[in-house]
C-alpha cells in the first residue's frame, strides 16, 4: 500500500459539498492520489495553496465569491508550474477558452466516471494537456454555427494539417510518429510550429484554439 506522503497531492475546487466529499472518497481509494486539501470558491482555493502545495487541482468553473477562470489566472502568476484541471458541465463552453488561457491543462466533465478522472490526472501530472471525448464532441458541436477561419488553415503546410489532427486526436509526438512513418524529432518540430503559427502556449491551447476555427472535426 502507497503511503499518503508518497502520493500525489490533489486540491478539489467546487462549491457543492457533496460533489466534493464523493470525489474526495473515489480520488482516496486511488493507489497513486490523496486529496490534501479542499475549497469552496476561488478566494478559499487561494488562501489553501499557500500552505499546501499540490501537485495537481481539480477545479470547478462557476463558484461564488471567486470563480476558476480568476483563481486559476492568480494562481498561475503565483504559481506557473501549478497543474489545473478543469471540472465542466454542459453549458459551459463558452469558458473553455478562458480556463486554457488562465493555464488549465485538462477539462474533464463532472458526470465522468473515476477511470477517466485518473486518467486526466496521469496526463497532466505526466505534463500533457487532457480533454475528455465526450466534452470535445460537446465543443464542437456548440461550435457548428460558428464562422469558418481560414487565417491559420493557410499558414499550416499539408503535413502541419495532418499533425494538428493528431493532436487534437490526443495522441503523442511518439504515437503521431510512428503512424505517419516518420520520427519523433520531426514531430516534435511540427509541433513546435503549429504552436507558434497558432500563439498558443500549450497543447491545451492549441487544442481548444482548432476546435475554435473549426479546422478539425473528430
Amino acid at each position: 500500500m502507497t503511503s499518503n506522503q508518497s502520493k500525489r497531492k490533489v486540491i478539489i475546487v467546487d462549491d457543492h459539498t457533496l460533489f466534493r466529499n464523493g470525489l474526495r472518497i473515489l480520488l482516496n481509494n486511488l493507489e497513486n492520489y490523496h486529496v490534501v486539501g479542499e475549497a469552496s470558491n476561488g478566494k478559499q482555493f487561494l488562501d489553501l495553496i499557500k500552505t499546501s502545495s499540490p501537485d495537481l487541482v481539480l477545479m470547478d468553473i462557476s463558484m461564488p465569491v471567486m470563480d476558476g477562470i480568476e483563481a486559476s489566472t492568480i494562481a498561475h502568476e503565483l504559481y506557473p508550474d501549478l497543474k489545473i484541471i478543469t471540472l465542466s458541465m454542459y453549458g459551459e463552453e463558452d469558458y473553455y477558452y478562458k480556463m486554457v488561457n488562465a493555464g488549465v491543462k485538462g477539462f474533464v466533465l463532472k458526470n465522468s466516471d473515476i477511470k477517466e478522472v485518473k486518467a486526466a490526472l496521469d496526463v497532466v501530472y505526466d505534463g500533457g494537456s487532457f480533454f475528455s471525448s465526450e466534452l470535445l464532441q460537446n465543443l464542437i458541436s456548440s461550435l457548428k454555427s460558428a464562422p469558418k477561419s481560414q487565417e491559420l488553415h493557410s499558414e499550416l503546410s499539408e503535413r502541419e494539417m495532418e499533425i494538428l489532427i493528431l493532436i487534437c486526436q490526443g495522441l503523442s509526438n511518439q504515437e503521431i510518429a510512428d503512424k505517419l512513418f516518420i520520427s519523433k524529432r520531426t514531430v516534435d518540430k511540427h509541433r513546435a510550429n503549429i504552436l507558434e503559427k497558432s500563439e498558443s502556449k500549450n497543447t491545451a491551447q492549441l487544442v481548444v484554439y482548432a476546435i475554435k476555427n473549426r479546422f478539425v472535426e473528430l
